[in-house]
């Protein structure tokens, strides 16, 4: 995915994604397009309508961006997604510092539950689940059965709990998902591990599609309990997480947030400096 160092023109936010449409938000392209034409775009790859193998997207938030500056590996990942969704409401506010046009957040959650949904419709393809414990797993696979009878778990995989596979350990998840021959696998992991261990390993994935998701799976069972929807249309989804995790996620609201919009907002300087000197 090529960069730009000037924010394009907005496209649509609800137009077809047959351009690809993006803006640039601190070096990374974010695109601009709605959640339906994402879902659009992601099903032409799982129905093969596209060339390749093993396309990912990323969710972009904030905490990812600002967590990219010490992770070389996690921004490779973050720039080679073939699909970055502005995944917070930080991100809305610095499109609009920054002149841009993203109104819509898109989470890993629309993701997964939007392509189920589409893939439950049309029937006939199957899903994969590469994390967390065997019991969360297992709860995963009953509810799929549940919610979308139509899509075939292959098969599912609880990898070791560590910061780091061994060779052994990567080759055995690689060849349970190519044994299994899914359409799209979701990955539960959590950032940034799920995003690099998908970068590392695609194109030995015989699949079409792959969702580094994190904590959806725990919603999807519900172990834990997404923000009500009137807290997600108000922007503040992450209030209700924060008083339900402190400890994992303060460093997220409280530091990262803060310094990702400082720099949205050097940015934006910088670009005003620009245009006044030409």
């Amino acid at each position: 995915m090529t960069r730009s160092t000037v924010p394009p023109t907005p496209a649509d936010p609800g137009a077809p994604d047959s351009s690809g449409a993006c803006e640039d938000i601190l070096g990374y392209r974010v695109t601009t397009i709605s959640l339906d034409a994402c879902l659009r775009r992601i099903l032409t790859w799982v129905e093969g309508a596209a060339d390749g193998k093993g396309r990912y997207f990323a969710c972009l938030n904030p905490h990812s961006i600002e967590t990219a500056r010490r992770d070389a590996a996690f921004t490779a990942a973050l720039h080679d997604a073939d699909l970055a969704v502005p995944d917070g409401v930080g991100m809305l506010i610095a499109s609009r510092i920054l002149g841009g046009g993203i109104r819509q957040r898109i989470t890993g959650s629309d993701i997964f539950w939007g392509l189920n949904s589409l893939l439950n419709e049309r029937g006939g393809y199957s899903v994969f689940f590469l994390g967390s414990t065997a019991e969360t797993l297992a709860r995963i696979v009953e509810r799929m059965g549940k919610d979308y009878p139509k899509v075939r778990v292959a098969g599912v995989y609880s990898p070791p709990f560590r910061d780091a596979f061994s060779a052994a350990e990567n080759a055995a998840m690689v060849d349970a998902i190519n044994s299994a021959r899914p359409d799209v696998l979701w990955v539960g992991m959590t950032a940034p591990k799920q995003e690099k261990w998908v970068r590392q390993h695609r194109d030995r994935l015989d699949v079409r599609f792959i969702g580094p998701v994190g904590a959806v799976f725990d919603f999807f069972i519900g172990r834990v309990q997404r923000s009500h929807p009137l807290f997600q249309r108000m922007g503040l989804e992450w209030l209700p997480r924060l008083l339900q995790e402190p400890r994992r996620l303060w460093r997220r609201n409280f530091v990262s947030n803060p310094g990702f919009l400082l720099r949205v907002i050097r940015a934006r300087l910088a670009l005003d400096k620009s245009a006044y000197k030409l």
